[in-house]
């Protein structure tokens, strides 16, 4: 009962952290998989989700110039929805270029990997709960396209990601000519950070990032948006957990009394028995502890299939964080039963008092 009351508590804190890590990584699927070395983007924008850019046309071949850039791919983005029969989802709009090299769908479950005028292209799973399928019409942006191609693995927490023609993106917002963000590949044997470091340097109005440092910021956005809630989630696993704790220990201390007792009338002294209710307590945790982790690991497993767009993601620093409120419980829990033992009085346990 102690190991699974403490199983349960702290599953909370690590199922809790689990869920963030997860949301944080499926924010950046579309920029971990662009396979870009760096994101332009306009001045002072340096994420994608909850913001905007936008780059006149003629900043394309302003960067295409600079020293060590191999490629340039610029892209249009909006979030709006994916309407498909019933059903409306949710999803990041992505306008692609023809035969762009990067920025694209990363793997193609089946159909096309670029599509053309008058076509997208959607998540499977997405495509498989509005029940489409390839060559049904579906609406994107309040236009009727065709689908053509299903994607891998293009879901987040909010929505997913879908991928129109370029120019059905320009005639919908009215022909500007105008990009949001340029993917940019690098010469082989440059340096992403230095190649970005010099776009900035040499075109106005822009700010450069590489993929893990836009990544970064990408996810920092969700991180400090769920900050407090992760805090406040923690504290009440932690309360709980200390509750369970010291409340089966202090439980269990008391219905050995008499045990405790004859092992002071036998001449232990009072740390060999505090030693022994803190050890009662940290096999408690330690098995609770590996038993929470066991459960969250077992539903990572299990969520990406029960139809969610949710992941659990178990990441080292939630283990050392989760590890050492545990290691606190223990010890907090084991000082009642052990001010119990301090005054214990051999003689009045024999007695029965």
């Amino acid at each position: 009962m102690s190991v699974g009351g403490v199983a349960l508590a702290l599953l909370l804190s690590l199922s809790l952290d689990a869920i963030v890590e997860g949301i944080q990584r499926q924010v950046t699927t579309y920029i971990d998989q662009s396979d870009a070395d760096i994101f332009v983007a306009q001045e002072g924008v340096r994420n994608m989700h909850m913001a905007s850019s936008w780059l006149p046309a003629s900043t394309v071949g302003r960067v295409r110039a600079v020293p060590g850039v191999a490629s340039v791919t610029p892209i249009l983005y909006v979030t709006n929805v994916i309407e498909a029969g019933d059903n409306r989802n949710l999803a990041y709009i992505i306008g692609l270029p023809p035969g762009a090299s990067v920025g694209g769908p990363h793997r193609i479950a089946e159909g096309v990997t670029t599509p053309a005028k008058g076509e997208a292209i959607i998540d499977r799973t997405v495509a498989a709960k509005s029940g489409v399928a390839l060559g049904d019409k579906i609406k994107i942006l309040g236009e009727e396209l065709t689908l053509v191609g299903l994607s891998e693995n293009m879901t987040t927490f909010t929505g997913s990601i879908a991928f129109i023609a370029r120019k059905d993106f320009d005639r919908v917002r009215g022909e500007t000519g105008a990009v949001s963000y340029l993917l940019v590949k690098v010469e082989p044997g440059a340096s992403p950070a230095v190649v970005a470091a010099r776009i900035e340097q040499q075109v106005d109005k822009v700010t450069a990032e590489t993929r893990t440092g836009f990544a970064s910021q990408e996810r920092k956005v969700v991180q400090d948006m769920s900050t407090d809630i992760v805090t406040i989630m923690n504290l009440i696993g932690f309360v709980i957990g200390l509750a369970v704790m010291a409340l089966t220990v202090y439980t269990a201390t008391l219905a050995r009394r008499k045990e405790y007792g004859v092992l002071k009338a036998l001449g232990a002294r009072s740390a060999y028995l505090y030693r022994a209710v803190l050890a009662q307590a940290l096999i408690s945790v330690g098995l609770g502890f590996a038993l929470g982790l066991l459960i969250t690991l077992i539903l990572s497993a299990i969520v990406p299939y029960l139809g969610v767009s949710l992941a659990l993601q178990i990441n080292g620093a939630s283990l050392i964080r989760v590890g050492g409120l545990s290691i606190v419980i223990a010890g907090l829990s084991a000082m009642l039963p052990i001010k119990q033992i301090a005054g214990l009085d051999p003689a009045l346990v024999f007695r029965g008092k």
